[in-house]
């Protein structure tokens, strides 16, 4: 016996139906992993971490650095730091780090180590801080009082001073390392050929910046990571490990001129890395 057939719009609206049923079922199974998966990534976040240059560098010293610490999976921000004053550079930091949604791993190097002490103090969302060839003052000391608490600092030597008009309309001076000088100074183990560039786009520092007194700093009250220069000309390693431990830091120390975050990416990374698993 032959089943009667249907009329042709019954069929039609039958296959729309069906279709619609198969589409809805494969949406179903396809947003359930996707939301899943969000719920995941967001619980498992990598803390950020944001990088602060010293004087005489740019953010681009940071470039290996950050190609590590990208490939690793974390977020990562290479703050311009001003160079005009301790107190107005931090100020400027301190709302680079109110912008950051999540905990933050904050490194500094050379006098970006000053800045990081101070405008970490009262952020709640710094939760480590890594001091790469930096300074970390006590209260009330200066970069320059500190680099030559030790002997081994040829900086001095090797600046040339330029007068400038601050914006406030004072007169100041900014402080450049002579070229001719930059590689053997600065950055002795990288290759002449980008030490030639570092010298021609380094960023002067006022020599106010390098004299202000620090105020109260953070590594006081936050777990902190200091790498040590062995070959630093700038903050002799006796110096650094003296700021080291005295803030009671984990220490490494890496064979290395000043720029060791040009020279030893990797080592600086595996640091940041280091101090960066302790963040919960």
């Amino acid at each position: 016996m032959q089943r009667p057939s249907l009329p042709r719009r019954s069929r039609g609206r039958l296959t729309l139906l069906a279709t619609a049923g198969v589409a809805v079922a494969m949406l179903a199974t396809s947003v359930a992993p996707a939301s899943a998966g969000k719920a995941s990534s967001s619980s498992g976040r990598k803390p950020t971490v944001v990088l602060v240059h010293g004087a005489f560098a740019d953010s681009s010293s940071w470039s290996g650095v950050v190609k590590q610490l990208k490939r690793e999976g974390y977020p990562v921000v290479a703050a311009a730091n001003p160079l005009r004053g301790l107190g107005s550079d931090a100020a400027y930091l301190k709302e680079v780090l109110a912008d950051i949604d999540g905990p933050v791993v904050l490194a500094g190097h050379s006098y970006g180590g000053s800045v990081i002490s101070d405008a970490a103090q009262g952020a709640k969302n710094v939760k480590a801080l890594v001091y790469v060839a930096a300074f970390l003052p006590e209260k009330g000391e200066s970069a320059v009082e500190l680099s030559g608490k030790f002997p081994g600092s040829t900086l001095g030597e090797a600046l040339r001073p330029v007068p400038v008009t601050l914006p406030d309309g004072t007169q100041g001076t900014d402080l450049y390392i002579e070229q001719a000088k930059f590689h053997h100074q600065f950055a002795a183990d990288v290759p002449e050929s980008t030490t030639d560039v570092m010298a021609v786009t380094q960023r002067p520092v006022t020599s106010a910046a390098l004299e202000e007194g620090a105020s109260e700093p953070a590594w006081k009250t936050i777990p902190s990571w200091v790498l040590v220069a062995t070959e630093d000309l700038n903050i002799p390693a006796k110096v650094q490990v003296f700021m080291a431990e005295r803030a009671h830091a984990h220490i490494t120390e890496v064979r290395a001129s000043h720029a060791v975050s040009v020279s030893q990416p990797h080592d600086v990374a595996r640091i940041i890395e280091e101090a960066a698993r302790t963040v919960r």
